[in-house]
């Protein structure tokens, strides 16, 4: 039995130097029982061996997104989920088949020869642990025009998709950013970054894709009929498709006082280097308890002179994690001398010569700070939506189906500015504000403008970070009414199940790896978990590898 690499496109490989390959003994062929994969050393280069099937493949075993090992995440048929994030790779390919992952993994040949399984790898290929998939660029004649307004994960997946699939016509993504797609996700838990640092492409590759990237540029009208876009500076561009994928903006408070110096939002990383600098040494007021909120007061306990939080409900993330975990990360954070004020909200800030001086809630608590941090929500950027036929909902959030399509012709919406049918979730209607599901709408609706028939059935993935601790979390819990707790939440180590009519619609866990990507690869394959199974002892399901 033996394994060739199929991939896409192999990493820029001389074939003078094609030949140069390393070939090592890593295992033998009784030390791999089928549906089972382990990390193996050839030369210096870390590689993930399979065997599925019956068939031997070897991939590169550091995920594309942050690089976990993913012999540590879950195998599930032709797949591995990553432990950490979700991400999914072709066990046979490499090739990427769930985000938040940007690039596909290097493959690797393997053989087997009297018992001994061995794996060749080219030294240069494996130099690099991502490999972009192959790309096509615009061919000359082609008038096709797709409009993507957006720089998010969302236009930026979309752009690439519609290359892989050698779409040749002219791609323009408009941001109203002065930055090239970046990882945003990285601004609320290391907020001194620097910009080269967090870019998804340089702008070298998007002129070898004949990508265009039009940076501090706004839609301000959109005209369906005609198919036309006018921007804030008074330019018109006309398009066959469009992509809408604007995002939202951070909402700010209404009280007297919202205006004064140093009361910030995190939005973009200049934001973040900015709250960074004015924060440290400083009395700072964090308002908001969602996870951003809490992962900036983790990223300032030893930053800021002192750091107080104020929520509106009796504990963070009460409404998605619940009352257990929202205690936990008030203990975890108390325990750096970080003051809660819960059930309250800010009724006034108070200035001295332009900047603030204290704060006051409308429990008539006054409190001292020098920065105030406001994340207290977001507000969907549809305005210049208004007076066109394409449908909203309530909160003014664009309404598509599951092909990412909005009600107009040849108009798509993705990311945070959508609301759409949940395959998980019997198709109810939700707004996710995840990084990885912005990404998936952008395949998808990259997919369809091209008349290849794809539904969205990813399911949601998320993590947020708290004083160096991971949370993870899958699924969709809204409306839940149970929860069964595996492990102890107060020992910073559990697995928690949300339940709604008697079957699992959501996970979280801290220090429990890789429980919640085996529940997103169950979720993912359409299978339920039912309440009797998540409280069994049994738990082998998981594939834990806990001591």
């Amino acid at each position: 039995m033996s394994g060739r690499p199929h991939c896409s496109e192999l990493l820029d490989v001389d074939p003078d130097e094609a030949s140069e390959e390393l070939t090592e003994v890593v295992c033998l062929e009784s030390e791999l029982k089928d549906g089972q994969m382990m990390e193996v050393e050839v030369g210096l280069h870390n590689v993930l061996l399979v065997r599925s099937e019956g068939i031997y493949s070897a991939i590169g075993n550091q995920c594309t997104h942050y690089g976990a090992p993913l012999s540590k995440g879950v195998l599930s048929g032709h797949r591995v989920r990553c432990p950490w994030h979700g991400a999914c790779f072709n066990i046979q390919t490499g090739d990427l088949e769930e985000y938040p992952g940007m690039d596909c993994l290097p493959c690797h040949t393997v053989k087997v020869e009297n018992n001994k399984v061995y794996v060749s790898v080219n030294k240069k290929a494996a130099r690099q642990t991502k490999r972009i998939k192959s790309m096509g660029s615009r061919v000359e004649g082609v008038i096709h025009t797709i409009l993507l307004l957006g720089g998010g994960s969302a236009s930026l997946v979309c752009a690439e998709t519609l290359r892989q699939e050698n779409f040749g016509g002219r791609i323009i993504m408009v941001t109203r950013d002065n930055l090239l797609p970046y990882d945003k996700t990285r601004l609320s838990k290391v907020m001194n970054v620097e910009d080269d640092s967090i870019l998804l492409r340089r702008m070298e590759f998007f002129h070898k894709h004949d990508i265009e990237v039009w940076l501090r540029k706004e839609a301000m009208s959109l005209d369906t009929e005609k198919k036309k876009v006018t921007f804030d500076d008074g330019s018109v561009q006309s398009y066959d498709q469009l992509l809408i994928s604007t995002g939202c903006r951070a909402k700010g408070l209404e009280c007297p006082g919202k205006d004064l110096e140093n009361v910030k939002m995190l939005e973009t990383p200049e934001d973040a280097r900015q709250i960074h600098v004015a924060c440290m040494g400083c009395h700072i007021v964090i308002v908001g308890t969602s996870f951003v909120g809490m992962e900036v007061a983790s990223y300032m306990t030893d930053k800021a002179s002192s750091i107080t939080v104020i929520g509106s409900s009796e504990l963070p993330y009460q409404k998605t994690l619940g009352p257990e975990i929202g205690k936990v990360t008030m203990m975890m954070l108390a325990e750096k001398d970080v003051a809660f004020y819960m059930n309250d909200n800010v009724s006034e800030v108070r200035g001295e010569n332009g900047k603030v001086k204290e704060v006051v809630l409308k429990s008539g608590t006054v409190i001292p700070a020098d920065v105030l941090i406001v994340g207290i929500g977001v507000i969907p950027n549809s305005e210049f939506l208004q007076g066109t036929p394409i449908a909203m909902d309530s909160k003014s959030s664009v309404i598509v189906d599951k092909c990412m399509r909005t009600n107009v012709l040849e108009v798509f919406c993705g990311g945070d500015l959508a609301t759409f049918p949940l395959t998980m979730a019997k198709d109810q209607r939700v707004n996710i504000g995840h990084w990885q599901m912005a990404q998936a709408h952008g395949r998808v609706a990259a997919l369809n403008m091209l008349n290849i028939p794809t539904e969205l059935n990813s399911v949601p993935y998320y993590w947020t970070v708290l004083l160096g601790k991971n949370i993870r979390y899958t699924g969709y819990g809204e409306g839940y009414t149970d929860i069964v707790v595996k492990g102890k939440v107060e020992e910073q180590k559990f697995l928690a199940f949300y339940i709604k009519d008697d079957e699992v619609i959501a996970a979280a866990s801290l220090n429990y790896d890789p429980a919640v990507s085996a529940v997103a690869e169950r979720f993912a394959a359409g299978n339920t978990i039912t309440k009797k199974e998540a409280e069994s002892d049994d738990l082998r399901w998981l594939k834990l590898k806990l001591s």
